[in-house]
């Protein structure tokens, strides 16, 4: 085991033991602030403990996360763009790429509709739907499309807009390649940045313990378990549809489409799905998705630096998931009998929906607003789900990084872009 594989190990191993101690300790704040006898110091210990000093600890963590994301996106892949000097390879890599995004999407959501209609997580729940959730208006497909192409890229970058971002790098790159001389020399410049950035991560990284510790305290802490008892079919529904889509459909991909083993990758995930579930953000992960994919599964920086920021972006699996048991949960609720053809609707919709949404925690939510308004739903009864979307969130993110990681080795592997002894290696 090299040097930097024990450090790696280690901080897998600090990073649960963090994870695990801030749930515990999130769990006691919130059984303290709702028994008669503790409330006092529960209610103390919330305040001032996880609205406040774990509150601030854990948004410095995922900000520091989130200010290397766009110049990490912008030199990786300009860097990994210039590499592709044949055009055609490109856009060979981009259509199968958002090929499969779209493609495992679609599964998500349909498994996850079969599951809701079969196992009817709605009925016989009494309605209680309150008004504080107002929906955000989603951009239509042709506003998505249009907002592609930058007209102020610094304008783009201050405000997180990924797709512009990611066409004007591939642009950049494109150039590089073609200006000769001057183009290496810039490429040198943009290589020798990409190392410094990655070198950023690994420091940023070597704070995740205590980020991790903090997000997850919060968390636990406010999320109390009366906001889980009334739902707790549709929580444990979405739960299993999500671990079923981890486990079978990420594995049986890998296997069928690139002959590869999914054991060394579900292996080497751990401290990507680790920090997607404690962020709830794809594109805080970036980095980290990025940089395990390149050094420890063995894929060329020319193809995760164009499918990781890309899946970040319109690859959402486990927000699929979430919307269609979502759908469903809350047609029952209301009575709403969803005919085959709504059905069809719903994953269509939520497809197409998954394309220039922000990685961001919460969007979920404005996502499931477009679909249930399509089916003529009620926008209210998001009410009913997002007293526990927060957890349920961070878990989807996970698998959503877990879609983008495997896509990429898929990818990479039918490109010949794939060091396949270090994608097999045992997993530290």
């Amino acid at each position: 085991m090299t040097d930097e594989h024990k450090t790696s190990h280690k901080l897998t191993i600090r990073i649960l033991v963090g994870m695990l101690a801030g749930a515990l300790l999130g769990i006691l704040i919130n059984v303290l602030a709702h028994h008669p006898s503790t409330q006092s110091i529960g209610l103390w210990l919330t305040e001032y403990g996880a609205n406040g000093l774990f509150h601030i600890i854990g948004k410095a963590f995922v900000a520091l996360l989130q200010v290397i994301v766009i110049p990490l996106v912008v030199v990786s892949l300009t860097c990994g763009t210039a590499a592709l000097d044949d055009i055609r390879r490109l856009g060979r890599v981009g259509i199968k790429t958002v090929l499969l995004y779209l493609m495992t999407t679609a599964i998500a959501i349909s498994m996850a509709l079969a599951a809701a209609l079969l196992f009817k997580p709605g009925n016989n729940f009494t309605l209680d739907v309150s008004s504080d959730f107002e929906a955000t208006t989603p951009p239509s497909l042709s506003e998505v499309i249009i907002n592609i192409f930058p007209s102020n890229i610094f304008s783009e970058m201050a405000e997180g807009n990924m797709l512009p971002i990611i066409l004007f790098s591939i642009l950049l790159g494109l150039s590089i390649s073609l200006a000769g001389e001057s183009g290496k020399r810039i490429l040198g410049l943009f290589n020798d940045l990409n190392e410094v950035i990655m070198k950023l991560v690994w420091v940023i990284m070597s704070l995740a313990p205590f980020g991790v510790f903090a997000l997850i305290a919060k968390t636990f802490s406010t999320q109390g378990y009366e906001a889980f008892l009334p739902l707790l079919k549709y929580f444990i529904l979405v739960i299993g549809v999500l671990c079923l889509h981890f486990l079978v459909t990420y594995p049986l991909m890998l296997k069928l489409l690139s002959g590869l083993n999914p054991f060394p990758f579900l292996a080497k995930m751990r401290n990507v799905q680790i920090f997607a579930f404690s962020t709830a953000s794809s594109n805080a992960t970036i980095p980290i998705n990025l940089q395990n994919l390149e050094t420890r599964l063995g894929v060329k920086n020319s193809i995760a630096s164009f499918t990781v920021p890309l899946g970040a972006t319109i690859n959402m699996d486990g927000t699929a998931i979430m919307q269609g048991v979502a759908t469903v949960f809350i047609a029952q609720v209301y009575g709403v009998q969803l005919e085959l053809i709504d059905l069809m609707m719903i994953i269509l919709t939520a497809t197409l929906a998954s394309i220039g949404t922000a990685g961001v925690p919460g969007v979920g939510l404005i996502m499931l607003a477009m679909v249930l308004t399509q089916v003529g739903l009620p926008v209210a009864g998001i009410s009913l789900i997002i007293g526990i979307d927060r957890l349920l969130d961070m878990i989807r993110t996970a698998v959503n990084v877990t879609g983008d990681a495997a896509v990429s080795c898929i990818v990479a592997k039918s490109e010949g872009e794939l060091d396949l002894d270090t994608f097999n290696a045992k997993a530290d």
